[in-house]
């Protein structure tokens, strides 16, 4: 009798247990049910815009969207050096709002989330820059953070990076003392002191 009634009691339990595991699990976020609530914004620095130039539709609004590839006759100062042969303007560019990117599922994103664009064909890059790895973050380690946009380095129309002068090596310390003065250089606009030594 005793064997039974611990049988009962512990299918009384399990009973009872089973709709609260159930909707434990209902209720865990997976890629299958993620919304748009879940996805994370990312506190990111302005892009930087030609000054005039943005809001497009500033002009865009009156024009008849051109949907067909072919050479600028205007923003001729835009070369596209990102994968020339498979991307076009539009591929990024809404055609009907000038004032959004445009995913590859046709979802809009402003500039300021323009990392979600970059993110689908740079996926590897994209995971490295939400951890800090890759680009650059300001602010605290366990706190807010202000991520830097991927156009704040890199030109999205040709973003590899340009060479590098590379400067002067600089003075070895047991050198220091035979610094007789310093020239300047400009790198960039910036002006840099390069050390001159004895001979």
């Amino acid at each position: 009798m005793a064997g039974k009634l611990v049988y009962f009691l512990l299918l009384v339990v399990v009973m009872v247990a089973m709709p609260v595991y159930s909707e434990a699990q209902d209720n865990t976020t997976t890629m299958d049910n993620l919304t748009e609530n879940d996805i994370p914004k990312f506190v990111t620095t302005k892009p930087q815009f030609t000054e005039g130039i943005f809001p497009c539709s500033n002009c865009h609004a009156s024009m008849t969207p051109n949907r067909q590839r072919r050479e600028l006759s205007f923003h001729t100062e835009i070369q596209l050096n990102h994968a020339k042969r498979q991307r076009w303007c539009l591929d990024c560019h809404d055609a009907d709002n000038r004032n959004v990117l445009k995913l590859a599922n046709g979802d809009h994103v402003t500039f300021e989330e323009s990392y979600n664009l970059c993110g689908q064909c740079h996926g590897n890059i994209f995971r490295d820059w939400k951890t800090g790895i890759h680009g650059k973050r300001i602010g605290y380690w366990n706190g807010d953070k202000t991520y830097y946009l991927c156009v704040n380095c890199h030109n999205p129309h040709s973003p590899h990076f340009k060479p590098l002068k590379p400067l002067p090596m600089p003075a070895h310390p047991q050198d220091v003392t035979k610094v007789k003065s310093t020239t300047s250089i400009e790198v960039d606009g910036r002006k840099l002191y390069i050390p001159v030594y004895e001979k």
